[in-house]
This record gives C-alpha cells, structure tokens and sequence, in this order.
C-alpha cells in the first residue's frame, strides 16, 4: 500500500510517501510560509521525484489533531479535497499516535506532549509492544502535575516526544519523575509517524475526516469568559 501522508499540526510542515511500512520519501520545512502554501508543493515534488502521481497512492492520510487550530484545519482540507478530488480513501490519525512511533527505538513508555498554554499539555501514554505502540490512555489535556502523578505509577522512564517535551521534562525533573527527551531528528512531528499510525487504521471517507481539537480555541475561550463575566456584572 502506498501512502501520501500530512502532518501541519504544528510549526513544522511534512509530507511522506511510505510503501509497505517503508519510508520511500519525506520533506519536511519550517518556515515563515502558512502550511497552505507548503503542503501541496512539497506533495507534488516528491511524487514527481519518486516518478510517481497522486493516481498511485492508494491511500491518503492526515494528523487530524490535537494541535494548532489552523495548521489542522489546513491539514483536513487538503487531504478531504485531494481524496475527493481523486475519489481515493483517507483517514485522519492523532497527531499524538504519529509521534508515538518515534519511540520504537527506545522501547518501554513513550509520551508525546504539546504544550497547550496554562500549565497544560495534550497527551497520551504508549507502550512499545512488538515493534509499534499501543495506547494506555485517549488523547486529552492534561494539567503536567496530574501527568506527572500518572507517570511516577508507572515505576519507568517515559521517553517523551513533541514540542512539549522540554517544558515536561523540566517539570517532571523538578518533582522527581524520570524521564528522557527524545533527541531533535525523533522530537517532531512528521508525516512518516502519520502515515505508520495510518496503516493500523481502518480507510476512510472524506465523509469521515473531522478535525480533532480536544478544547475551544484561544478565542472561543476569551469570547466565552468575557460573556461570562458580563453576564455576572449585569446580575449584580
């Protein structure tokens, strides 16, 4: 099975072509550029490259969240467009699970954390069993003292990935919770986790592929919290 996959959860934009579990290509660009303008562009040239077209991907698959609220929307779009586009199957994984594969090399617990403002991480908890990760608990925002308290239970070092990662292992070290961080090349997200946790995956339809926020965005939060707050003067 070939596989086109997307990942513009975050800062980093990435496209990856993977055969059969086998990386054949991937790009990867952080830049000032909105992933609109990075995404299709980088698809086209590595398809080109590998003298391949969108016609022999059998599959196309997207990190569908958590993660930026735009870079998310961007990722969703493209994909429900090419697939529709192209009457070809797609599915969104957790941008989470994607970046669990970056911790088969190091085996045992893997925690994938991007920060989420307030204290508070996106997070899910894997264990590397036979070559891939399986998941202990679903995706969710999590205040880093409660994370911290889920960690220490499991008596083991978790490897943590995401841009998250720093943040965490600060607080995690502050309170005595081991752990590693996961070096620069296996930190970030990257289209080749989407397409890996992409082939454990049922197929999809455009119909099927929804953004995954987990929360209100910054700006639904502030909006909600002043009608609040106006609300409460004109009850005084």
């Amino acid at each position: 099975m070939l596989i086109l996959a997307f990942e513009s959860s975050a800062k980093p934009a990435s496209v990856a072509l993977v055969q059969d579990g086998a990386l054949l290509s991937q790009s990867t660009q952080v830049s000032a550029l909105t992933h609109s303008r990075t995404l299709l562009p980088m698809a086209e040239d590595m398809l080109k490259n590998a003298e391949l077209t969108l016609q022999d991907v059998d599959l196309i698959a997207v990190a569908h969240g958590p993660g930026s609220f735009t870079g998310i929307r961007i990722g969703v779009s493209t994909v429900k467009g090419l697939a529709w586009a192209l009457d070809k199957p797609c599915t969104g994984v957790s941008t989470l699970e994607a970046m669990a594969w970056h911790g088969i090399a190091a085996g045992g617990y893997v925690c994938p954390v991007m920060d989420a403002r307030r204290s508070q991480v996106y997070n899910a908890l894997f264990e590397i069993r036979d070559g891939r990760p399986c998941r202990l608990t679903e995706d969710r925002p999590i205040a880093l003292a409660e994370l911290a308290e889920e960690v220490r239970a499991l008596n083991a070092p978790v490897f943590l990935v995401g841009d998250g990662a720093e943040l965490t292992a600060k607080f995690f070290r502050e309170h005595d919770v081991p752990c590693t961080v996961a070096p620069e090349n296996l930190r970030w997200q990257d289209a080749w986790g989407v397409a890996m946790a992409a082939m454990q995956k049922e197929p999809g339809t455009t119909y099927d592929l929804l953004p995954v926020y987990l929360r209100l965005s910054q700006a639904e939060r502030e909006r909600n919290e002043r009608l609040a707050a106006e609300a409460k003067n004109e009850n005084q």
